[in-house]
């Protein structure tokens, strides 16, 4: 719908809300609340700030840019996770998850759970270091997945817990490669199965990280207070361990510590998430300089990374480009990773109007990771808003990169 300008973000609501013959006690309840709390909102007498219960309407009102809701020209465009990105290695991963086999007929060698998790370390670093990674590691998991299923049904005792947290690994992976992609229900069962097995293996390391990759889809589901609750229960679980832990359990605390940050950013809680990435911070002080988790990538320059994403969120953007401008990229070894950071950092210079750096990081980022760019939705969402807003002379460049990126120019 075109609003008029004048529209106050309760008003734009309503009338979203009446155009779909919505009553407002089935919108509000779409979003756990009352229908007193939505009447507030549209008549102007409560401010809606939670970023949580503004996507939880947007999506409840099929709209797939906050801008429409806001009505602020100015910001910058945000994407609603409703929809799903299609990709060729979707229908094989889908099989593998979604036809497990009720009996598994005995083997003639038993699997050997090392040789099973090596596999799936090995799948991680393509993960984090290919620029095509959901193609290459998607046509690993099939496989992966089927293989460590039997290995976990077919073993016992000590084995068996081996390979239940290497199930729960290749879960993870699986929500990674498949996030913005998977069909809504294959991404809960993804990530459930994940948890499930790492509680099986009684393994508090795999538990944290289990719990890490079920926030991250609480997160972009819009369950914020969901997400966070995840993260505070994991980091309790393993805080008792750290003292004597191996390096990558305070890794994967450190991991908890900045979700936890861009959780609270995105709301607009910039004390909790300042605080969060401190925690973060003096984890990654506590480690060797040059330690990297091998799939969360949790170390020094991931926590610098994470800095300029908590800012970004905060809408601080000349802080976040300030700490950017003192990163080398480089010392990330994560491909991926370091595709985001260009994203988010053209996410900053859109905030403060400058599309023509913005346009120009976001062709670094692409060149960086073609694919982290293509199928995550911040960066599709800065790829469309600079097709809508560039400056005349760069409308060319800024066409062709929606056209890399897969925007659809009528959105």
């Amino acid at each position: 719908m075109d609003f008029p300008e004048e529209l106050s973000m309760g008003e734009r609501i309503r009338a979203l809300r009446e155009s779909r013959g919505m009553s407002r006690a089935v919108l509000a309840g779409m979003c756990n609340r009352g229908p007193d709390w939505l009447k507030k909102i549209e008549n102007g007498d409560r401010e809606l700030n939670s970023h949580t219960q503004l996507l939880r309407l947007a999506a409840a009102l099929a709209v797939s840019d906050l801008s429409v809701i806001t009505g602020n020209p100015s910001d910058v465009a945000a994407m609603v996770p409703s929809g799903r990105l299609n990709h060729p290695a979707m229908p094989a991963i889908w099989e593998a998850v979604m036809t497990r086999p009720l009996v598994f007929r005995p083997l003639t060698t038993p699997p050997d759970p090392a040789q099973l998790q090596g596999r799936v370390d090995q799948s991680w670093r393509l993960w984090h270091t290919s620029e095509h990674n959901r193609t290459e590691v998607g046509a690993l998991l099939p496989d992966l997945i089927r293989d460590a299923e039997t290995a976990v049904r077919v073993l016992d005792g000590v084995q068996r817990r081996a390979a239940l947290v290497a199930l729960s690994d290749v879960y993870r992976l699986t929500g990674q490669a498949t996030a913005y992609i998977a069909p809504a229900e294959l991404a809960w069962v993804v990530a459930d199965r994940a948890l499930t097995a790492a509680q099986d293996a009684d393994d508090p390391a795999a538990i944290a990280a289990a719990a890490w990759n079920m926030g991250n889809i609480l997160r972009e589901t819009a369950y914020h207070e969901e997400a966070l609750r995840v993260v505070v229960e994991a980091s309790g679980l393993i805080r008792s361990h750290l003292e004597r832990a191996p390096d990558d359990w305070r890794g994967i605390y450190g991991a908890l510590q900045l979700h936890a940050a861009v959780t609270y950013a995105r709301d607009g809680a910039e004390g909790d998430a300042l605080r969060c990435w401190e925690k973060g911070n003096e984890v990654a002080k506590s480690l060797p300089v040059s330690y990297v988790h091998p799939s969360t990538v949790f170390g020094r320059a991931n926590v610098d990374f994470h800095e300029v994403s908590v800012h970004t969120d905060l809408k601080k953007a000349q802080k976040a480009l300030g700490i950017a401008d003192e990163i080398d990229p480089e010392i990330m070894p994560s491909t991926e990773r370091k595709a985001r950071l260009w994203v988010e950092v053209a996410r900053g210079h859109l905030q403060r109007g400058d599309r023509t750096a913005a346009l120009m990081v976001m062709q670094v980022a692409y060149e960086t990771g073609a694919e982290t760019v293509r199928f995550t939705p911040t960066a599709r969402s800065v790829a469309a808003d600079l097709w809508r807003k560039a400056p005349r002379a760069l409308r060319p460049q800024a066409a062709t990169l929606a056209e890399l990126v897969g925007v659809n120019p009528a959105s």
